[in-house]
C-alpha cells in the first residue's frame, strides 16, 4: 500500500473535499450536500451520512424524482428513495514507484476540442465526461491524421491530490502504450505543482487496473457507486437526461 500522509483522509470523500476546496467555485449546495453543475460532472457529494438532515438536503439540492449518483458510500435508503443500480470500484493512489514523464506527442485540449472529446468518450466509455468537464483541470490528447484518438486528464481535485480520469484510446490504436504515456504525462504535471495522483476504476476493469499498478499505483480502497432516484412529489416522477 502507499504510504500515508496528513491529507490521505480527504480521499475517503474526494468529491466533497474537491467541492469544498480547490473546486469550490463549481459547487452548488450548502454545508451538508454539494454537487457540480450537471454539464460539468455528475457527482453529488455528502459531507456526512450521520446527519439526519442529509436526505432532505439532497432533495432540496437536486429536486424530487431526480436520478443522481452517489460514490464511495452505501447508505440505507429512506422510504421513498429508489435504488436504480450499483457498481463496485477501486481507488488507486500513486506510490514512490511512479515515474512520471512528459509525452511529447500529447497536445493540450480545450473548449474547442470538446465535441471530439465527447465523441471519443462515447466510443470508449471510460466513465462520466460532460461538455464542461474539461474545465476541471488539464486535459491532453493524441491526434493521428487530424483525428483525436486518445486522451486523459484531471477531474476531482481534493486538497493535495488530483484525480487522473477519462483515460481513453480508440480500439484500433491500443497496444501502443498511448494510455500509459498519457497517464504518466498527466501525473508529471500533477507532481510538478506539488499534488499526488489518484485514479478510480471499475473493479471489473482488471486490465486497466493491472496497467495502473505496473505504472506505480496501488490499491487504496474499494468503493461503491450507487445510482438512486429521489422521492417523487405528488406521484410525479421527473427523469434527468
Amino acid at each position: 500500500m502507499a504510504s500515508t500522509s496528513p491529507t490521505d483522509d480527504v480521499l475517503d470523500n474526494p468529491a466533497w473535499h474537491a467541492l469544498t476546496g480547490p473546486h469550490a467555485s463549481f459547487a452548488l449546495g450548502g454545508d451538508l450536500v454539494r454537487r457540480y453543475p450537471a454539464d460539468v460532472a455528475p457527482f453529488v457529494a455528502v459531507r456526512t451520512w450521520d446527519d439526519p438532515g442529509v436526505w432532505q438536503a439532497l432533495v432540496d439540492l437536486v429536486g424530487p424524482g431526480q436520478e443522481i449518483g452517489l460514490s464511495g458510500a452505501d447508505p440505507d435508503l429512506p422510504e421513498g428513495w429508489e435504488e436504480l443500480g450499483r457498481g463496485e470500484g477501486v481507488q488507486l493512489v500513486q506510490t514512490d514507484a511512479l515515474q512520471p514523464v512528459p509525452f511529447d506527442e500529447a497536445i493540450e485540449l480545450g473548449a474547442a476540442d470538446v465535441p471530439e472529446m465527447l465523441a471519443l468518450v462515447e466510443r470508449n466509455q471510460p466513465g462520466p465526461f460532460r461538455p464542461r468537464t474539461v474545465e476541471l483541470g488539464r486535459y491532453i490528447g493524441i491526434r493521428r491524421d487530424g483525428r483525436l484518438i486518445a486522451m486523459a486528464g484531471e477531474r476531482l481535485h481534493p486538497q493535495g491530490w488530483t484525480e487522473i480520469s477519462a483515460v481513453s484510446t480508440d480500439v484500433e490504436h491500443r497496444g501502443q502504450g498511448l494510455a500509459s504515456r498519457l497517464v504518466l504525462d498527466v501525473a508529471f504535471h500533477i507532481q510538478r505543482r506539488g499534488d499526488r495522483a489518484l485514479l478510480h476504476a471499475a473493479a471489473t476493469n482488471v486490465g486497466a487496473i493491472r496497467v495502473y499498478e505496473r505504472l506505480g499505483f496501488t490499491l487504496r480502497r474499494h468503493t461503491t457507486f450507487l445510482a438512486v432516484r429521489t422521492p417523487a412529489t405528488a406521484g410525479d416522477r421527473v427523469l434527468v437526461g
